[in-house]
């Protein structure tokens, strides 16, 4: 059992639920302005949705590149893989992706039963269309003849199914609208887990180089990787502040809702700290360390718009 919770990758999780807490707590403060209710229902499954897909997309990579030898110079690394080292086969990685891949289609289809029946059938349609599309990018990452992970897509990928897909999805979930102002909430999550990627593939550089996995961090070099890294650590920030200024916080002087800002001092230091790396190697701890971040930064901005009036 041990080995298939190292495989899950728990340190993941955080991140995944950050998109899930920002946009949903964002539709409850909106909700909330408008009269309207909030179904904890509905936060509850999603979160249950997110966690799924988070560990049905960490075992079909453990699976993918364990059955490419893309991992099999990783054994000796701080995140050693299941298939690559031999504690579990290919063969039960593979049945445990068709299991979580039926789990996590059950429970989109429950989520978007309590969200959208009766009133709203194209919607449910649509988001069943969506789920899908989640389900087959988790496992696509790695597994197939042409993974998009290894041709330099999967930045693109977690931007838009961890980013624009979390935020403004969950968001649609509670109000049953789009706002536009939703991008710039759904841009700073994804940028931050481009950041945790980008992070991962700097570190595994050289290995994914002899093992053919051309990452985007790879194809730009070590070099323009760090420097992508810190704009992606750059902006999120600035992307949160300039979401609550169009929301008018600025001129109400409901300060309060600013205490995500704090988290300027610890971006700054951590931005330091990964500039200051020369050895791909030891930018592992930092992967923690950025979505440990990511998820404050969700759960800072639901607090000061939901707990500060």
């Amino acid at each position: 059992m041990s080995d298939w919770i190292k495989a899950a990758r728990l340190r993941t999780l955080p991140l995944s639920l950050s998109g899930i807490i920002m946009g949903a707590f964002i539709a409850k403060w909106r909700l909330y302005g408008e009269g309207g209710t909030w179904d904890w229902k509905i936060f509850a499954l999603a979160l249950l949705v997110t966690l799924l897909y988070q560990v049905l997309s960490n075992y079909a990579n453990d699976y993918g590149d364990g059955v490419k030898g893309t991992d099999a110079k990783r054994i000796n690394e701080a995140e050693s893989r299941a298939v690559a080292s031999g504690k579990i086969t290919a063969k039960q990685m593979k049945n445990a992706v068709i299991l979580f891949s039926a789990l996590s289609f059950v429970a989109t289809v429950a989520l978007l039963y309590i969200a959208f029946i009766p009133d709203y059938m194209n919607e449910f349609y649509i988001f069943i269309g969506l789920g899908v599309a989640c389900i087959l990018a988790a496992i696509g990452y790695t597994v197939g003849k042409k993974p998009y992970g290894y041709m330099g897509l999967g930045d693109l990928f977690v931007f838009i199914f961890f980013g624009l897909v979390s935020v403004c999805g969950s968001y649609f979930l509670f109000t049953k609208t789009f706002s536009w102002d939703m991008l710039l909430p759904g841009t700073a999550i994804g940028m931050m887990s481009m950041a945790v990627l980008n992070l991962n593939n700097m570190r595994d550089i050289e290995s994914d180089r002899l093992s053919g996995k051309n990452s985007f961090a790879l194809r730009i070099g070590f070099k323009n990787a760090m420097i992508y890294e810190m704009v992606l650590l750059q902006l999120p920030l600035v992307l949160i502040l300039i979401f609550l200024g169009l929301n008018g916080f600025i001129q109400s002087q409901n300060y309060y809702v600013f205490i995500v800002m704090i988290l300027l001092i610890p971006f700054a230091k951590l931005r330091r700290k990964i500039m200051s790396v020369k050895e791909p190697k030891d930018l592992d701890p930092f992967l923690k360390q950025v979505g440990i971040l990511t998820f404050t930064m969700a759960v800072l901005t639901a607090i000061g718009l939901n707990f500060f009036k």
